[in-house]
């Protein structure tokens, strides 16, 4: 399934992968701030690092003049995460002024994301938190004295409601009233919460008993538990049967790098032709500038494979020859 997302997410993503100047991609060396979230084996992690520039005084007064993020995801998770240094640079925040930037901020700045990839606005938003937390500790700055809830602890301390994701109950919590989420594939959408065996949605203590007690009245129509045919599942849980013949992929993989891969390329002089297909084997070879470049490695994995993973199967790799 392919995403739409907005030119601007693509350029950011673009840049940033490409390591262009201004770009965020990357880990400050002895940060004042440093937080992660989420996991590598879920698909989605951030590290969120920060450098201020310190008051004499006053650590409060404390300003943010560099913000880095490594993370491991999609193009709306990398997208997402230069939004949030770019906001957080541009806007001269404190570590705790910092703190107003919302999931919702990041989203408006990339001009919309997917429905079902808000969950990565909110993994920046989530980072930025544990590295402001780590920041009050590093400059003894209490927060629960300035009225500041970091929610420190919140992970380790709550009961596991899903086990796909370690998504804990007062999580869930406290992200379905800050979101206003009012059903399952809601919160699916902006927490992955239940978006991986689909056990935690109706069992007693899941996601729509969690629904129901935050907001105190039925939050939604229960939705059926969707029932995909065992045929089509390996043991695993992973699709058997090729969602299309090899020409049929073969053309959906061009498409995509005509879109979303070749345009990139080519404003810094290069290029990339599809050499071979075998199965989920894409064969790639760089032309023009991009050949032999010290990043081309990179590029391939972490540009060309994540961008045909993500918007055409999960199961490709790409080889460079």
């Amino acid at each position: 399934m392919g995403w739409e997302y907005s030119e601007k997410t693509k350029q950011l993503f673009m840049d940033a992968v490409q390591g262009k100047p201004g770009t965020h991609l990357g880990e400050i060396e002895n940060p004042d701030g440093m937080g992660e979230h989420g996991s590598i084996a879920c698909g989605d992690a951030m590290r969120f690092t920060f450098r201020v520039r310190r008051h004499p005084s006053d650590p409060t007064q404390d300003v943010i003049t560099e913000a880095k993020y490594l993370t491991f995801g999609c193009t709306s998770a990398i997208a997402s995460s230069e939004a949030l240094c770019e906001i957080i640079e541009a806007g001269q925040y404190t570590p705790i002024t910092a703190l107003n930037i919302q999931n919702k901020d990041i989203v408006d700045y990339l001009e919309g994301l997917p429905e079902q990839k808000i969950h990565c606005s909110v993994m920046g938003a989530e980072a930025l938190e544990a590295a402001v937390y780590n920041w009050a500790q590093r400059r003894g700055v209490d927060l629960k004295k300035l009225g500041v809830d970091i929610h420190d602890g919140e992970t380790e301390d709550g009961r596991v409601v899903c086990k796909c994701f370690s998504v804990t109950e007062p999580y869930l919590k406290r992200k379905i009233r800050e979101l206003n989420l009012r059903t399952i594939p809601q919160v699916t959408a902006a927490l992955k919460a239940g978006g991986g065996c689909m056990s935690c949605h109706h069992v007693p203590g899941g996601l729509q008993d969690i629904l129901d007690e935050v907001w105190g009245v039925k939050a939604g129509a229960a939705a059926a538990k969707p029932i995909v045919p065992l045929a089509s599942l390996t043991g695993d849980g992973t699709k058997d049967v090729a969602e299309f013949s090899p020409f049929q992929f073969a053309k959906k993989v061009e498409k995509v790098i005509d879109e979303f891969v070749r345009p990139g390329l080519k404003r810094d002089g290069g290029d990339i032709e599809v050499v071979d297909i075998k199965g989920t084997m894409v064969y790639c070879s760089l032309r023009g500038a991009c050949k032999g470049c010290a990043g081309a490695t990179y590029t391939m994995k972490l540009m060309v494979e994540r961008i045909l993973k993500e918007q055409v199967d999960e199961r490709i790799r790409v080889i460079e020859v």
